[in-house]
């Protein structure tokens, strides 16, 4: 019976698509290392004010605050091409979350679902010693609730590649499709099983 139970667990995660939850995101460059929050959950949504955060540390693990980096956040709706203006630039302040005291964070509202990347930048104030430092992410909107009034330069940009049958989502047809195959991967796997 225990057989069967994980096999159904297996091919539900797989019909469903329920995979682990994706932990923050890391990047690093030559002395200075950032962890990206965003709250709630690593999953923002369009519309809906957030709030994201850097862990900002340095080689070794030592925490650099916002008063000792003097750091920028550019968001570009993606594609974006080298030279565009950026579709946001919020104001960093220094707030602190989970072990982290002092950190840059910074409350966003994504116009529209989609993929974005945020560009952290920062070099050391006075005192500070760290070198110059360009961070990137790409990070997935979902959508939300209350979508935001947009200019038609903003719409633009971020819908320029998108077309309407994409915006859709997965047809119905196609799920059922999806469930009927995995129930026949399932049958044939718990056939083969029974026969062992």
């Amino acid at each position: 019976m225990s057989n069967y139970l994980l096999l159904l667990f297996i091919f539900v995660n797989f019909l469903f698509g329920i995979h682990p939850a994706s932990a923050h995101k890391v990047k690093t460059t030559a002395d200075v290392g950032a962890t990206l929050h965003i709250e709630p959950n690593d999953t923002p949504r369009a519309g809906e004010e957030t709030r994201a955060w850097f862990a900002l540390t340095r080689k070794g693990g030592k925490v650099i605050p916002l008063a000792q980096c003097d750091c920028q956040l550019l968001i570009y709706a993606e594609p974006h091409a080298s030279g565009e203006p950026p579709l946001l630039e919020p104001t960093l302040k220094s707030i602190s979350a989970e072990r982290y005291k002092g950190i840059p964070g910074a409350d966003i509202t994504f116009p529209r679902p989609g993929s974005y990347q945020l560009l952290l930048r920062g070099k050391p104030t006075t005192g500070s010693k760290f070198k110059p430092f360009e961070l990137k992410y790409r990070v997935t909107v979902a959508v939300g609730t209350a979508q935001k009034k947009l200019t038609p330069q903003v719409a633009k940009n971020v819908n320029q590649n998108i077309t309407e049958e994409q915006t859709q989502g997965v047809p119905i047809w196609a799920i059922a499709a999806l469930g009927f195959f995995g129930m026949g991967v399932l049958l044939f796997v718990v056939q083969r099983v029974n026969k062992d």
